[in-house]
């Protein structure tokens, strides 16, 4: 039996009572749109904004540092690719799914994304470019269970069928629109136009950062009217490097080769960034979208630079760790130290330069805050906007931790200990202007024994337990051997 007619306009006014709330509610505080921009071996100097090399042309992610916040210690969870990524896009550090290494993915099924967290928000996500989170070559451990039949190839690497590696890809961890690749090739749910497609592999030539852009506009042109996160990862300046003419053209052609070519390259990145800007203004979302900028992990240095241009792995990549000690593969901070900017039009200051340390994981804490939902208290990343605002005056984290390889090391506060199997703890004091070039350890051997039992105990709550044991890895020696000579150290402050 129908209600009387006067209930049913009480119970219409109700509604449009309560809907007009909604609107004005999104209106006043709408969901923000959130934006990861990830390079790949990108140094801390590589930015115009950070004041480090003259040949650098960054005018559009030098805008995102003057209309936002511009990290000076913003680090990475690990010195190489894939386990950063996953500590990213998880906000959990990625030893506590048994990840240190590229051989240890894939990130298993039941780790929690961004994406997986957003969509209680209401929230599309989408992935460009780079992802490395699926089962790779190198992935001995994982094949051994679930390919028991598939051997090693001549090249001492495992073939992982598409099938296999499908069940790891974006498609499968919250992403709902994914355009997925590194060079020429990339696994697409929809096209350049952003209309939808079957699912399948497809073929671009031209310069990938270049197609990545686009992918990454045709994302946004496909869901501009609800609320989105957008994880674009930029396949440079990492080898194999190119040379595209458009970006090399504003460079001497008297600067070495492979630096040329990366600052080539790192144009295309920030080219893309700044018609990112634009379709936002266009879109009208610009002043409610959250922008990330960081790196995977600091730039390889001292190796090959005579590499050919076109040499896939092992050469120097062109770019510069300037001011800082090491490069990619060890946690000195050239390894983990990276660009990082962080933009919000209206809710963060403009052309604020924080100096206390952030990482990569405070990115899915900082997603979720900003979206309204509930945190966790299983992520190990914080909130970052009260503390660029000043409404928090505390450090976002006590200490920072890392593990990788046989290395292990811990920043807190202004001091850092990197610890190597075999060899003895080495502490910095990061506010020095000689950092990682003065080995305080030797002064200072009670907050040696400090920070090391720290950082005992952070390795105890990790996949697998306990610091790093093995001494064999001959790259790390020459690396430490290279960059921490015994002269450094000192018996006095």
């Amino acid at each position: 039996m129908k209600a009387p007619l006067h209930h049913q306009c009480a119970l219409l006014a109700v509604f449009l009572v309560s809907l007009t709330t909604t609107i004005a509610a999104e209106v006043t505080n709408p969901r923000p749109n959130i934006i990861v921009i990830l390079a790949d071996d990108l140094g801390y100097a590589d930015l115009g904004a950070q004041g480090q090399e003259r040949d650098v042309r960054t005018p559009n992610l030098d805008r995102l540092a003057a209309e936002g916040v511009r990290c000076t210690a913003g680090y990475i969870t690990a010195p190489q690719c894939s386990p950063s990524r996953a500590g990213l896009l998880t906000g959990r550090y990625q030893q506590r799914y048994g990840i240190d290494t590229i051989p240890d993915m894939p990130l298993p099924l039941e780790a929690v994304t961004i994406p997986d967290r957003l969509h209680a928000g209401g929230y599309r996500s989408g992935q460009v470019g780079k992802w490395h989170l699926d089962p790779n070559p190198l992935s001995f451990r994982w094949a051994a269970i679930h390919l028991p039949d598939q051997k090693a190839n001549a090249a001492k690497r495992v073939v992982i069928p598409d099938a296999q590696r499908q069940r790891f890809m974006p498609k499968a961890r919250g992403f709902d629109d994914y355009f997925c690749g590194e060079i020429n090739r990339y696994f697409a749910n929809y096209d350049l136009h952003g209309d939808s497609v079957e699912p399948a592999w497809r073929e671009d030539k031209r310069f990938r950062v270049d197609v990545q852009t686009e992918a990454a506009l045709a994302f946004l042109q496909r869901n501009r009217t609800k609320p989105f996160f957008l994880y674009l990862c930029y396949y440079a300046p990492h080898t194999p490097l190119e040379l595209p003419p458009a970006y090399a053209a504003q460079f001497p052609p008297d600067l070495p080769l492979r630096r040329r070519a990366a600052l080539a390259m790192i144009a295309g990145v920030d080219h893309g960034v700044g018609r990112i800007l634009a379709a936002l203004r266009t879109h009208g979302i610009d002043d409610r979208t959250l922008i990330f900028f960081t790196s995977d992990n600091g730039a390889p240095i001292h190796s090959r630079r005579d590499a050919p241009l076109a040499e896939d792995m092992g050469g120097w990549d062109g770019s510069l760790n300037t001011p800082w000690v090491g490069e990619k593969g060890m946690l000195a901070e050239g390894g983990i130290r990276v660009p990082f900017l962080v933009r919000w039009p209206g809710k963060l200051p403009a052309g604020k330069v924080y100096r206390e340390p952030v990482s990569s994981l405070d990115i899915a804490a900082t997603a979720l805050a900003a979206a309204g939902l509930p945190s966790d208290p299983q992520l190990d990343g914080a909130d970052l906007v009260p503390h660029f605002t000043g409404q928090n005056r505390r450090p976002p984290h006590e200490a920072l931790y890392w593990r990788f390889w046989s290395q292990a090391a811990v920043r807190a506060g202004r001091w850092k200990l990197i610890t190597k199997a075999g060899e003895p703890d080495r502490l910095f004091d990061l506010e020095n202007d000689q950092h990682e070039r003065r080995d305080l350890a030797a002064a200072m051997p009670d907050r040696v024994a400090t920070l090391h039992r720290n950082l005992a105990a952070w390795t105890e709550q990790l996949q697998p337990r306990g610091m790093p044991s093995d001494k064999n890895n001959k790259q790390e020696r020459d690396w430490y051997r290279g960059y921490f000579p015994t002269s450094n150290r000192h018996s006095a402050p």
